[in-house]
């Protein structure tokens, strides 16, 4: 037994390591849809912090309550925390009176602007979480959107108060993302984790 635990010792200890955080401490998981493009693409993989202090514009996996009462895994990134009074004016983001930059949603803004985000829109491979109705409808929706940034009735022009202890979540595709504008804002424990590292595919392999 001695002779086994000096020759195996360390690497049964780094295993059990390995498996006790992937339990506790981080997770796997896959990109679902086109919500994130073009900062994260679909069947993408990221590696999930969970016990992480959540920030503004983190990218965060929170539990989603669906129609028929389960839950579903949602990548979205943080711009509102608990408290924020939030505007929106023709993609001008204000947070408690501070203008905030958002560059990370500047490719698919100036393609709006360019009449080709359609186009690119109408080029998503049909998948299993995407139809050709779908396709259709996120096609239709950047002909015909006021903005990159409206709120879920269309209009460039909102503010949002964030309740204590609660998280505004939004996409950064934002014409077709369906987050807190719909479904409302996410307590803290329904916030699972925040991403740090995305390892597929291999050629994009960042951390954020």
């Amino acid at each position: 037994m001695m002779k086994f635990l000096k020759e195996w010792g360390l690497f049964l200890f780094i295993i059990i390591a390995i498996l006790l955080s992937r339990v506790f401490l981080w997770s796997l998981v896959v990109v679902d849809g086109h919500s994130m493009d073009p900062t994260l693409a679909d069947k993408e993989r990221l590696v999930i912090v969970r016990k992480s202090t959540i920030n503004r514009f983190d990218i965060v996996v929170a539990k989603e309550e669906t129609a028929d009462g389960s839950t579903k895994d949602i990548v979205k990134r943080v711009i509102g925390m608990p408290g924020d009074t939030i505007k929106f004016d023709h993609d001008q983001l204000t947070i408690n009176n501070k203008v905030y930059p958002e560059n990370y949603l500047k490719d698919y803004q100036k393609q709006l602007a360019d009449g080709q985000l359609e186009k690119t829109y109408g080029k998503y491979p049909l998948t299993n979480a995407l139809s050709e109705q779908n396709r259709s409808l996120f096609v239709s929706l950047a002909q015909s959107t006021k903005a990159f940034t409206t709120d879920s009735t269309g209009n460039p022009t909102f503010t949002v108060k964030v309740p204590e202890g609660q998280y505004f979540l939004m996409g950064d595709n934002r014409v077709v993302s369906q987050d807190s504008r719909a479904v409302g804002t996410f307590k803290r424990s329904a916030v699972v984790g925040e991403a740090k590292l995305r390892v597929w595919p291999l050629n994009k392999i960042s951390f954020f």
